[in-house]
Parts: structure tokens; C-alpha cells; sequence
């Protein structure tokens, strides 16, 4: 979307610099750019490059985790995710996004999702990165295999954009994992109280741009305080927000 194309139309021009300006100037320190498959992953390192503010994750999201087997060579895509960590220090900061997806299955079933998130766990007790984790209505397996890797292994790391109970918050706690929210999680007035009872310092607020902004029909929305002006994409201009494109400025 930062590329200004939309559903595989080009809706304006390229704008990235722009977005990440408007990043600096909102008083953003660092960013950090998410890997979903092995492609991904290079061209978030390659983005990273671009400055000393950025970095990426190395991984494969659950919906595309079929990739692993796609290539004819699971051992070969995991052994190049490794190599794009250890060629890449300096910017890599976390595996993922990886996890578990239950509610979009229609694009990797659950056998092969929990298969290649364990491989995943693997690759971050060999770097000793903490995980950058997805969960979606799959809760009960996720942590399941979390508790039967993390004997001993010092997992640590973030299940982001957290919808769930807040009996299901806990029991991340308890494992030693954070738990991050974004406007995905902010849509409920149980969302609101789930968050509300996480502790500040096992709490992480993040943006999922350009994905998961907080809309006027969410319960967080009456609590936010600082806006952008925005625009249609078809009337983009370079000093405004495009209308339901998150960008990172807006995580002040």
C-alpha cells in the first residue's frame, strides 16, 4: 500500500518516505518492519536498509506456512529464513510473524500451520530472537505447543494484535510472553477491559500498518486523542494520510 497500489491497481505514486517522515516527525524512534513468507522477509530487511530507524522480522506468517512445502524442500526454506537472520544482525529482531490462524484456514490447514510453527520455535531458540506471534481462534493449540517447546529454551517474545479473553491474556502471561494490541483488539468494550487489565509492563501497543486502524465504529475510538488529516486515494496528496491506511505516525 505504501507503493500506492491497491487490490493490484495503482491508486498514486510511491510514498513510503513520505509515510515514514510524517513517522519522524510524530516523534517514532524505531519501526519495525514484519516478515510474512521468505520473500517478505528479504524485502523487509531490504526496506530496513534504508535506514539506521529501521528494522524487520524473519518468517512465515500461518496462512502462508503451505510455502514450506510449496517449494518442494521445507528443510531448504528454513535453512534460508536462518541465513537471512544470521547474514542480517544488525537488522533482524524477532521470528515472525508466526503462529497459529484458525479462522482463515482456507489458506493453510491447521496440520500444516502447527507443523511450521514448531520448525519456527526451532529457528528461535537457534538465534535466541524472541517471536512475534499470530493467534487467531486457535488459542488452545498455540499454547499448547508453546508450553511443550519452551522447556528450558528461554522463549520469550509478543502474541500482537490480541483479541481474545481475558483468561486467555493470562495464560500467555503465565508463559513469559507479552501481549500486543492494535485496533484489532480495541473494536469491543470487552476488548477495552481485556487491555485495560494487562499490565503496562507486558503490554505492547503497535499499529500493524497499514492494517488494523482504529474506525469510528470501534469502542477504543472515543479514546483517541491526536488526528491526521486524510484523504481518499484517488485525491492523495503527499502531506495527508490515505483514508483507512494505517501508517506508524498514528501510534502517537
Amino acid at each position: 500500500m505504501y507503493i500506492g497500489i491497491y487490490g493490484g491497481n495503482t491508486k498514486h505514486p510511491q510514498d513510503l518516505m513520505n509515510v515514514l517522515q510524517r513517522s519522524w516527525d510524530a516523534g517514532v524512534d524505531k519501526i519495525i518492519i514484519t516478515g510474512g513468507s521468505l520473500s517478505e522477509s528479504k524485502e523487509a530487511i531490504k526496506t530496513a536498509h534504508c535506514s539506521e530507524k529501521l528494522f524487520a522480522t524473519v518468517g512465515c506468517h500461518p496462512t502462508r506456512c503451505s510455502e514450506f512445502e510449496a517449494s518442494q524442500d521445507p528443510k531448504k526454506y528454513f535453512n534460508e529464513l536462518q541465513s537471512l537472520v544470521n547474514d542480517n544482525k544488525d537488522k533482524v529482531v524477532a521470528i515472525g510473524e508466526c503462529g497459529l490462524d484458525y479462522e482463515r484456514t482456507q489458506f493453510c490447514i491447521p496440520e500444516v500451520q502447527k507443523k511450521y510453527f514448531e520448525y519456527q520455535l526451532e529457528l528461535a531458540k537457534l538465534t535466541g530472537l524472541p517471536l512475534f506471534l499470530h493467534n487467531r481462534k486457535s488459542t488452545g493449540d498455540l499454547l499448547e505447543i508453546l508450553k511443550r517447546n519452551n522447556t528450558n529454551s528461554g522463549l520469550k517474545g509478543v502474541v500482537h494484535s490480541f483479541d481474545g479473553s481475558y483468561d486467555e491474556a493470562k495464560e500467555i502471561l503465565m508463559l513469559g510472553f507479552d501481549v500486543g494490541i492494535n485496533g484489532c483488539s480495541l473494536k469491543t468494550e470487552e476488548n477495552l477491559q481485556v487491555a485495560a487489565l494487562i499490565p503496562e509492563d507486558r503490554l505492547h501497543i503497535e499499529t500493524d500498518s497499514p492494517w488494523c486502524e482504529i474506525r469510528p465504529t470501534h469502542a477504543g475510538f472515543k479514546h483517541i486523542k491526536t488526528f491526521y488529516p486524510s484523504v481518499k486515494r484517488e485525491k492523495w496528496n503527499p502531506d495527508a494520510l490515505v483514508k483507512s491506511r494505517n501508517e506508524p505516525c498514528q501510534i502517537r
